[in-house]
This record gives structure tokens, sequence and C-alpha cells, in this order.
């Protein structure tokens, strides 16, 4: 690969037709911070996490209104309330729609797609998954409310704001998390409901595992335990499930993050060695505050960066690189960047990655010149290849390793999709073209040779998407 070629794939989401890789690449990359847009036209038409929080919130309490005068009458609550649900389900399907959409709009529009890379890059890193009822329609929020406003700032700002977010409170069950030391846990221990009512270590967990110092890196269970209590009260009224949930109703707007002190373990706190005595909010503020300037943190999330630019084994030089940059700068995300793009280990010319589903089908797309992107053909592309958007499964995120998504149904499965997407294709393509502009110095002669000799240009359309350069980057 040539460092244009390099610049415009495995930097940005794949070149387009005319783009050419200009005279100096890496200056180019460093300017597109100043081009970035927060809130692209199509995500500001959508919803902001506030207003989509409280509409669901207001569907939660009409649904549990039904069940509590269905109960009095005698009446099964699922039964009587099973038209609301389905009317709740079907709007949080109808958001998650909306937002697949707009993400892939702007993906195969924008022009800083080095920096949407790394909005892609960070909201998997800080998974959720859109799988539960509430979670469905507050995915897309997620990316576009607590990435995107950081992704040129600070570790730190990021991370707080990741936590905050109804999305994470909710998927992680934070929001039904209850000190036993609390008032509401005294309450529950005198009337005996200590089943209903407890602490729940998810969200700590995943921050000190995978948001943070990642695994093996010196903390224990206890500090788990620990932080856990320092982030009871930390929750969200009106969409959450669990009575502490429910406490924090009237102490905020519906569906947006509170503190509840009601809920909230009271005492100091002692994680990793270091003592909180910060009273309420600001005790799991100042742990997250630590986290995020841990030197553990800066090898961790110098480790992914590395990974998903220079290669599945992330070059250990590069990984020391980013770590120092991390550091020096307390967490200043560009800062990462600019050392990323200066470190000769990001410009390897052999392809170190094989694209995922969404990197590919982005790449596809913008390499087409696409210009309509129904949603809803967008949430069947990336449910056939394997990859729904924001539905990892888990919080870990997808893989960002070959294996994940090198096997021989799913490269079948490109190669069905590389053939659906020729066939739609209305402008003609010249596919060796094409393919010499996207690839501007690194198409190879045997990738030239296969795309000549196909029987039609739509063949050559589909043999390009599917060559090694196209999977590669």
């Amino acid at each position: 690969m040539s460092e244009a070629s390099i610049a415009l794939n495995r930097f940005g989401l794949g070149a387009r037709a005319g783009e050419g890789g200009g005279a100096a690449p890496k200056t180019a990359l460093l300017r597109q911070f100043e081009r970035f847009e927060t809130l692209p036209a199509p995500i500001a038409a959508y919803p902001r996490t506030g207003v989509l929080a409280a509409e669901f919130a207001a569907d939660y309490a009409n649904v549990q209104m039904i069940g509590r005068d269905a109960r009095r009458q005698g009446v099964k609550a699922e039964v009587a309330t099973e038209e609301a649900r389905k009317a709740a389900r079907q709007k949080g399907r109808e958001y998650y729609s909306q937002a697949v959409g707009a993400r892939a709009q702007v993906a195969v529009f924008s022009e800083t797609p080095f920096v949407e890379r790394l909005v892609h890059f960070w909201a998997n890193h800080f998974a959720v998954s859109a799988d539960k009822q509430q979670m469905i329609g507050l995915a897309g929020g997620f990316e576009f409310d607590a990435i995107r406003p950081h992704v040129l700032g600070r570790f730190r700002d990021m991370l707080h704001a990741v936590e905050r977010h109804p999305a994470m409170l909710l998927y992680l069950d934070q929001a039904q998390s209850v000190g036993p030391n609390s008032p509401l846990g005294q309450l529950a221990a005198q009337r005996q409901e200590r089943r209903r009512v407890g602490l729940n270590e998810n969200l700590a967990r995943e921050i000190l595992e995978l948001h943070t110092l990642g695994v093996r890196t010196g903390y224990s269970q206890a500090d788990v335990t620990e932080f856990a209590r320092a982030m009871t009260g930390w929750t969200v009224p009106g969409l959450g499930r669990g009575q502490g949930a429910r406490l924090a109703r009237g102490a905020g707007e519906a569906g947006e993050f509170v503190f509840a002190p009601r809920i909230h373990e009271p005492g100091a706190r002692t994680i990793m060695g270091k003592s909180y005595a910060q009273q309420g909010q600001a005790q799991a503020a100042a742990v997250l505050d630590d986290l995020a300037a841990h030197p553990a943190t800066a090898r961790h999330l110098a480790t992914k960066l590395a990974r998903h630019f220079a290669g599945d084994d992330p070059p250990p030089a590069l990984t020391a690189r980013l770590e120092a940059a991390y550091m020096k700068s307390d967490g200043d995300l560009p800062t990462v960047y600019r050392a990323l793009v200066e470190a000769p280990e990001a410009w390897t010319p052999q392809p170190v990655k094989f694209k995922t589903p969404w990197e590919w089908s982005v790449s596809a797309m913008r390499a087409l010149g696409t210009q309509e992107i129904p949603a809803q053909a967008m949430l069947g592309l990336m449910a056939q290849l394997g990859q729904p958007v924001w539905r990892p499964g888990s919080p870990a995120g997808y893989d960002d390793i070959a294996p994940s998504w090198a096997g021989p149904d799913a490269v079948m499965r490109r190669v069905e999709a590389a053939e659906r997407f020729a066939a739609r294709t209305r402008e003609t393509i010249d596919p060796r073209a094409r393919a010499a502009e996207l690839f501007p110095g690194a198409l190879s002669a045997t990738t030239s040779q296969a795309i000549a000799r196909a029987e039609s240009p739509a063949q050559g359309v589909a043999l390009m998407l599917v060559s090694p350069e196209f999977m590669r980057r």
C-alpha cells in the first residue's frame, strides 16, 4: 500500500471516486480535526438523548399505570399491558433504525473519515448492546451524545459522559444498584425485602476491566465491590426496574442521569489502596478521574488503538509511543492521535487489518458513490454480514481481529453482498479505473487483470469489492 492508500483506507473509511490521496497524507489526516462536525445534519435531525429518554420514561410509566389498574380489577397485568408494551417496543425499533441510518449517512458522506473511524472505535470500546427493550432506542443517542462530543477532547471527559449516560446505566444495571446501608437499603432490611434491593457490581467491574485499566492490572474483587458501593446513587429515574430507579423518580428529569442520595452507600471507600472520603456523587467521580489518569489505562487504550491501526498483534514500540503520549498530555486524545499518525508502524506497506463488516460496507458505498442509504437496508445488510450495529451482545464490544470476520462463510456473505451492490449501482463504472482511484499506487497486477477479465462491468465491480485490496486495510 502507498501512503496515500493507507491514509484513505487504513486511517479513513475508504476512498471515494476522484478523491485521490493528496501530496501530504499525514497532514491531511490531522487537518480533519479542524473540520470534524460533532452534529452533522443526519445526526442533528435525530432527537437528543434527553428527549428520547423522556419519551421512553413516559411510555414506561404508562405501562406501569395500566398494569396497576388491571391488578385492581383482577385482570392479569401482562394481558392488559400487552398493547402498550408492543407500542413502546415499536417506537424503540423505529428510533434505532433512524439512528443506524443516520450513522451510515454520516460515515459514507463524511469529509473527515479518520475522525469518524475514531468515533466508531470509541463507541465499540464503550460498548452497549441494544438488546434490552429499554436500550434499543437509546443506543444511537449514546454514540451521538456521549462519544462524538468528546472524540477530540480528553479521555477523562468522555469517560464521565459515557458512565453517566442512561444507556450505560441501564445496560449494566447500575440504575437498580442500592447501597445495603443506604436509607433505602436499611428500610428494605427492616421490611425483610433484601431480595428486591441490593448492590449491583456490573458497571463498576466493566469500568475497571474494559473501559479503563484492563484485565489483570492490579485491582481485586474487593476493589470492584468498593467501587460499586461508591457508584450507588448513579441512576436514571423512570426507566429502570429496580427500587433504586423508582426511588429516583422526582429527583430529576425522567430518563436523565441523577444522583439519588437515598440509595447511596455512606462512608469512605478504599479502592486500589487509596481512600475516597468524598460525599455523594463526587466519590465515584473522583475514582473515575484517577482511573483516567492511571498508567494502566494509558497502556490499555494504547494497545487497543495500536491493534486497530497497526495490526492484530500490536507493535510494542507503537503501543509504548501512544502510551507515553497519553500520559504526557493528561489523556488528551488528539495528542495521542497525532502520535499515531506520525508513527512509522502505522504506515506499514503491507495490509495489516481485515475489515469488519461495518468497515467493508461503508467503504463499498463510498467506493460506488452510493447516494441513497435506506435505514432498513442497512439494518438488513449488517445483520446478514454478522455485525448488527450497536448489538455486540457483550460489554466487550465487537472483536477487532481477523479470525472473527475472515471465516469462509463470512467471506461468502460479502461476495453475495458485493454482487447485490454491483447490480444496484446506477452509475456506469469502469471497475479497473475506479479500483486504481480507490487504491492509488497500491492496486496489484493480479487484481487489475481479474477485473479486466470480468464478463460485464457489474461483475468487474463485484470482483473489485471482494479483492484483497478491498477486504483489507
